[in-house]
C-alpha cells in the first residue's frame, strides 16, 4: 500500500468513527474535532499574481456535489473549520475551506485582532476569487458554487459573492454594510444569521443591510436570533445550543434548495 493510499484510509476510518456524532458534540471536543480536521487534506494552488493559496478539502462520498467555499473566523483556519468542512462534505457537498492568514491561526483574542487587521483585501479577494474558479472547474463539483462564512468570514462571505458571483450566500454575523450599487452585483440568494444582542454586527447594520438588498432587487433570509455574536460556536461563551441549531438546519436547507 502506497503512503498516498494508505492516507486514505486513515481518512475513512476516521470518518467511520465520528459519522455518527452530532455536530455540536465534535466541535466541543478538542479531540474529535482533531479527528474531524485529520478527514481533510490540505490543497494549494497559485493565484493569478503568483502567490500560494492553501485550503482544507472534503470530499462527499457521490460525486460531483455541489460546492461550498468556507471563510474562517478571525481565529483562522483552525481545527474546528476544518470540522465544518467535514460535516458540509458529511451532507453531500464539495467543501473547501480557505486559508486568508497564510497558515496562522489565533490562539488568543489579541493575535485574532492582529491577523484580522493584517488580511490586504485585495489579496483575500483574490484568493476566495481563485478559489471559487477552483471549486467550479474541479472535476468532483457539479459546477454551482456557495459561500459561507462566520464572524470575520461572514463579511468575506459576503465580499467574495460581490467579486466572484456564486449561486448563494451564506454569512453568519459577518460584517454586511454595503451600499447597494455593490449588492447589484450579486447573482445568488443571501442567507443572513445574525444575532440580535451583537455589539458589532448591530441590528441597525442588519437592518440597513436587508433596505439596502431590497432596494437592489435581491433576493435575501434575514434571521435575527435571540443571542449574541458567534452564538454558532460552541467552543465560545456566547454558545446558543438551540440557535445554533436552527442556524445550522436553515444553512443546509438554503444550499441543498440553491446548490441542488
Amino acid at each position: 500500500m502506497t503512503r498516498l493510499e494508505a492516507a486514505k484510509v486513515s481518512r475513512r476510518t476516521l470518518v467511520t468513527g465520528i459519522a455518527g456524532l452530532p455536530l455540536a458534540a465534535i466541535l466541543a471536543d478538542p479531540r474529535l474535532t482533531a479527528m474531524a480536521a485529520e478527514t481533510t487534506e490540505m490543497v494549494s494552488i497559485k493565484t493569478p499574481s503568483g502567490r500560494d493559496a492553501k485550503a482544507a478539502l472534503a470530499v462527499p462520498a457521490a460525486t460531483p456535489a455541489p460546492a461550498v467555499l468556507l471563510v474562517h473566523e478571525w481565529w483562522g483556519l483552525n481545527d474546528e473549520i476544518k470540522t465544518m468542512a467535514a460535516e458540509f462534505a458529511k451532507e453531500g457537498f464539495l467543501a473547501l475551506a480557505a486559508d486568508l492568514y497564510n497558515g496562522k491561526v489565533a490562539a488568543n483574542p489579541d493575535d485574532a485582532g492582529a491577523y484580522m487587521k493584517a488580511v490586504d483585501p485585495a489579496q483575500a479577494e483574490e484568493t476566495l476569487a481563485s478559489w471559487v474558479a477552483w471549486l467550479r472547474s474541479d472535476s468532483r463539483g457539479s459546477g454551482k458554487v456557495g459561500t459561507v462564512g462566520w464572524c470575520f468570514g461572514g463579511g468575506w462571505s459576503l465580499n467574495a459573492s460581490l467579486t466572484s458571483p456564486v449561486d448563494a450566500i451564506v454569512v453568519y454575523y459577518g460584517q454586511v454594510e454595503r451600499p447597494v450599487d455593490e449588492l447589484k452585483k450579486l447573482k445568488g440568494p443571501v442567507l443572513g444569521q445574525f444575532a440580535e444582542l451583537d455589539q458589532w454586527i448591530t441590528p441597525a447594520m442588519v437592518q440597513g443591510f436587508a433596505a439596502n438588498m431590497k432596494e437592489a432587487g435581491k433576493s435575501a433570509e434575514i434571521y435575527s436570533y435571540s443571542a449574541n455574536h458567534a452564538f454558532a460556536n460552541p467552543t465560545g461563551d456566547n454558545y446558543d445550543k438551540e440557535d445554533a441549531q436552527t442556524a445550522w438546519a436553515r444553512t443546509l436547507e438554503f444550499l441543498h434548495k440553491n446548490l441542488g
